[in-house]
């Protein structure tokens, strides 16, 4: 039997950061690789107490089928929630923020259509957006975020740039208010859509971040929010607000896509959120996070040798950083893990012209002695690879190509 597959098959690609997650199952290993939340924060005894009650008094409706929009009621919480007017019709519970990126890929996206992103930017979002055969165009960026001027000149034909203002994944950056009101400006002139993805802006750790672009201009944006980084990834719950003129293809292709996001895991939510438990919970969520990103901190500016440059992240989960002029991530990758320390090269978050210098660090799911601890054994990796050692590294890690995601 010949199973022939279509051409959007061949261009999907594997997770650069789940293969390397394999390697983090050797004994012992210290992982900064995975966009993981802390398990320390997930709220179980709250979680078991919801159990209990929404299979008690509202067992079978929770256990049936449910409406493709979402439960009524979570979907009245997260339009609360959010800084702007929102109508709770055009909310949209998704399986996972990561889905609602599937469901803009498909209903916005045709072969050869434009779509503009930052440099760099996430990963899942050129996994999703790489099938429907777009031309995925990297608008230049710096530490505010996306260059206005550059986007203009590459805007012409685009069906919408995919943005995170928020302690972005992978660099941890945030766009300044500055920034924020000029996109927002440019944006409405060129009639260009924004797809506004913010699932660490509640990460914050001393100021929060400003108004989302969404605010600003709702009609232009279709907004992906998430209860994995504030509540548990393995409920695989988010959501998406989006303009009326959109939100009705949206949701035909949820109901193609899984008829609904589970409605059992949508009255935990929603029986756990009420009364106000976010606003207690979240805190102790940013204190544990700014603890870890200060002992990274401190253990980069101990450990690190000249010219390895990086920056301080004000929220969300991650650190980005650059090796000297000459040295390549990926090859130092196999290095880190022989000395028990794991990371993802930068490479994987470039839709054009990766930069081969950059890696990106995780410092949630690591206790202070174990930051300590693989901080400085890829300080070590970096000063061995620096000196040219041939220390044998063979099959120390997955086997990488130094090539985009596109």
């Amino acid at each position: 039997m010949k199973w022939t597959q279509a051409r959007r098959a061949q261009k999907m690609n594997p997770s650069v950061i789940r293969e390397i997650l394999k390697v983090t199952e050797k004994p012992g290993i210290i992982s900064f690789a995975g966009g993981l939340p802390s398990p320390k924060t997930f709220p179980v005894s709250a979680f078991s107490a919801a159990c209990e009650k929404v299979l008690r008094e509202d067992g079978h409706a929770a256990l049936q089928y449910a409406a493709s929009e979402g439960y009524a009621p979570l979907r009245e919480m997260v339009a609360s929630m959010l800084p702007w007017n929102v109508d709770p019709a055009l909310v949209l519970i998704t399986t996972g923020s990561q889905q609602g990126l599937d469901l803009i890929a498909k209903v916005l996206i045709d072969e050869g259509s434009r779509v503009l992103v930052e440099t760099p930017t996430y990963l899942g979002a050129l996994q999703a957006f790489t099938p429907m055969e777009p031309e995925i165009v990297s608008v230049a960026s710096d530490d505010g975020g996306v260059d206005i001027a550059d986007l203009a000149a590459k805007a012409e034909g685009a069906r919408f740039f995919y943005v995170l203002p928020n302690f972005q994944n992978p660099t941890g950056r945030t766009m300044p208010e500055e920034r924020r009101a000029a996109l927002s400006a440019e944006a409405a002139r060129l009639g260009l859509p924004l797809v506004e993805d913010n699932p660490y802006g509640d990460l914050w750790f001393d100021t929060p971040p400003p108004l989302p672009l969404t605010a600003r201009n709702p009609e232009g944006c279709v907004y992906l929010g998430s209860f994995s980084k504030v509540l548990a990834p393995g409920l695989r719950l988010g959501f998406m607000v989006a303009p009326a003129s959109i939100f009705p293809k949206l949701l035909q292709a949820k109901q193609a896509a899984d008829l609904h996001s589970p409605g059992f895991n949508q009255r935990l939510v929603a029986e756990v959120m009420k009364d106000g438990f976010l606003d207690r919970h979240v805190p102790t969520i940013r204190a544990l996070y700014k603890s870890q990103r200060d002992a990274m901190l401190a253990a980069m500016v101990r450990e690190m040798p000249e010219g390895v440059e990086w920056n301080t992240p004000a929220g969300g989960m991650f650190l980005w950083v650059r090796l000297p002029e000459g040295m390549n991530a990926i090859e130092l990758l196999p290095r880190a893990v022989e000395r028990n320390v794991a990371f993802v090269p930068g490479w994987a978050f470039y839709a054009d012209q990766p930069d081969a210098r950059t890696l990106r660090l995780s410092f949630v799911t690591s206790s202070v002695a174990q930051i300590d601890i693989g901080i400085a054994a890829l300080a070590g990796a970096i000063r061995e690879m620096r000196a040219g050692s041939s220390a044998s590294v063979a099959g120390a890690a997955p086997q990488l190509e130094a090539q985009p995601q596109t």
